[in-house]
């Protein structure tokens, strides 16, 4: 019978995302899906399922592994501070930058959680519903991270603002409850030690980081499918940290937790998570979520009366206690994504899991209450997400188009100029050249300078821009305002070199700068040495309907999948990928990795949508 039960958990966990694609099923997560499949086939319904020791061992061993990839998912680049030594670019960005940073928002968001969380808990111990104020707060301050991930991925806001927001607030959301659960575990655990030993899983950890810091510099020489060393790593630090904070009388979910923030701080390949999450969410995870539902009997908690006002109680209160998000997110952001992201930081599932299962084992909470809360969860995973997703739409700062100023008009720079202004650029050209000016003001907005002084052109912010274009003939003029530009900080800085001694001499400083060169001379060779060798080349790059593209793969869901099997590889033909500085010439078999530069060729239309896929930010 216990094998059953395991056949059955399994089989569920492989047809719940079969039939979610198949019906397009987005409305609820998938770990809010498996805990309703639970529900279903446990004894609330079909009683098909049946708790045994193996099962409550992988269940147990699935909140372990959710955890250590809770840990891993935090991205602590976003509570670094910013540099000091800014570009003088940069310091006059910085001027006309919003007033509260991302990260500023997210600390006082966070803060407003917890005075909300602890005057909820207060007003339910004063009114008797539920008397543990702690345990109360630590609830209502949870916020799922890898639900609000799974959204902010989707519409591309991880590297916005918005998104970096909503992130931070979410990390802090899974990081102060796990430490707010380890100091209670440990008052109330009978056998809980000192609290001063919980500085020993610490301690642990900074030693693990210390020692395997270098350990990620060179696996990739070494390891083999075979060995696998980085998951070996991975799981001797899980086993470790758990073992040590079971020992101080701490939770193991806690030591979980920070193996997964040690493994994050020794930045493995991205290809060491992508393991890790195949592991976890391939086996161990979905069995903790169908467990959780098998152990929800539905026909318990509706008949108790207490129950059913509990459930919308806590509901409210779960929602209560972020509403104050609202205002803070509104000195930055425009009202209804300010609603949008307070919805989206309901969201609770995860951490509220691992917190009922601590206070069940401390028998601190009845199964009644632990139902509610559970309940009121997977109500705010169905009314966060689904608000979010109806609400956001573009801030105008994120919607600006990228910036290209170009030095110099002539047959050459004239031509690009107008095909980028038509593809959504924005665009300013400058001469000061006053026959170049009347010569093609005509074709394309051009502005005529008095000198190419570099202070007067930062005076009159040419070099204010995200590209930079050196288009004129003069190789000696290009130098040096390509300096000029790179020290002032601009992001890219292409110049043109007509004559090869002054390249020659120069390239080293150019590469150290960071400046794309090139010359008509070495464009012309490539391009007939092209029409030789591949006589379509012509035809290709004048193309209305397809053109040559590049994109690079920054999707994880398409990273170590083989060429022939990209869902769109008939509408397109992969023709280099560039990884760690060299051409790889692509084969059917050749799996992409992720920051992969692809250069592809295909239809305008489709290949726009391909790009935006493959360059999602996820």
């Amino acid at each position: 019978m216990d094998q059953i039960s395991l056949v059955i958990i399994l089989l569920s966990a492989l047809a719940i995302p079969l039939i979610m694609a198949r019906f397009q099923l987005t409305l609820l997560p998938t770990a809010v899906v498996e805990i309703i499949v639970g529900v279903v086939l446990g004894p609330s319904l079909f009683n098909l399922i049946h708790a045994n020791a193996t099962l409550s061992m992988l269940k147990d061993v699935g909140v372990i592994v959710l955890l250590f990839l809770s840990g891993l998912e935090i991205d602590f680049s976003l509570f670094s501070r910013k540099r000091n030594d800014l570009t003088p670019l940069e310091q006059k960005q910085s001027l006309n930058a919003p007033k509260y940073s991302a990260v500023a928002l997210a600390f006082i968001s966070y803060g407003s959680i917890v005075i909300m969380s602890a005057i909820i808990a207060v007003l339910l111990n004063a009114t008797g519903m539920f008397t543990d104020i702690w345990l109360a707060m630590i609830l209502f301050m949870t916020i799922s991270l890898g639900i609000v991930i799974a959204a902010l991925k989707e519409k591309e806001l991880l590297s916005k603002p918005f998104g970096q927001t909503i992130l931070l607030i979410s990390a802090l959301g899974e990081v102060v409850p796990m430490i707010g659960l380890t100091f209670y575990a440990s008052a109330y655990s009978p056998t809980a030690k000192s609290l001063w030993l919980l500085l020993l899983i610490l301690l642990a950890a900074g030693l693990l980081v210390w020692r395997f810091k270098a350990f990620f510099k060179f696996f990739d020489r070494i390891n083999k499918s075979t060995t696998q060393l980085d998951v070996r790593l991975s799981f001797f630090v899980i086993v470790l940290l758990v073992t040590i904070a079971e020992s101080v009388g701490a939770e193991g979910i806690l030591g979980a937790f920070l193996a997964g923030i040690v493994i994050k701080l020794l930045q493995p390949h991205e290809e060491t998570k992508v393991r890790l999450d195949s592991i976890g969410y391939g086996f161990f995870i979905p069995i903790f979520f169908i467990m959780s539902g098998v152990g929800l009997n539905l026909r318990t908690l509706l008949a108790d009366r207490n129950t059913l006002i509990l459930i919308p109680a806590f509901l409210v209160a779960y929602l209560l206690a972020k509403a104050a998000i609202y205002p803070i997110l509104r000195l930055r952001f425009k009202n209804a994504n300010a609603f949008a992201g307070t919805a989206m930081t309901t969201t609770t599932l995860t951490v509220v899991l691992a917190v009922l299962q601590v206070a069940e084992h401390l028998h601190r909470i009845t199964a009644q209450q632990s139902g509610a809360f559970l309940l009121a969860a997977i109500l705010t995973c169905i009314i966060g997400p689904v608000t979010f997703n109806r609400l956001y739409s573009t801030e105008a700062a994120d919607a600006k188009p990228l910036n290209v100023h170009f030095i110099g008009t002539n047959l050459l720079t004239v031509p690009v100029a107008q095909q980028l202004t038509k593809n959504g650029y924005d665009i300013h050209m400058y001469t000061d050249q006053e026959r170049n000016y009347r010569a093609f003001n005509s074709e394309i907005d051009v502005h005529l300078l008095a000198n190419l002084v570099p202070d007067d052109l930062v005076e009159q912010a040419v070099f204010d821009t995200d590209i930079i274009v050196l288009g004129q003939s003069n190789s000696k003029e290009n130098y040096r305002l390509a300096k000029s530009a790179k020290q002032y900080g601009v992001p890219r800085v292409i110049a043109r070199f007509e004559d090869p001694n002054i390249l020659d001499e120069r390239k080293d400083t150019l590469m150290k700068m960071g400046v794309e060169v090139y010359s008509t001379p070495d464009v012309q060779i490539s391009m007939l040495r092209s029409l030789i060798e591949t006589p379509s080349t012509l035809e290709l790059l004048t193309s209305t309907d397809a053109a040559v593209y590049e994109v690079q793969l920054r999707n994880h869901k398409y990273a170590d999948i083989q060429i022939r099997n990209l869902p769109f590889i008939d509408n397109i033909t992969i023709a280099q990928i560039y990884r760690e500085h060299r051409f790889v010439r692509p084969s059917g078999d050749t799996p992409l990795k992720l920051n992969d530069r692809i250069l592809f060729t295909g239809s305008k239309q489709e290949s726009a949508r391909i790009r935006r896929e493959l360059g999602k930010l996820n």
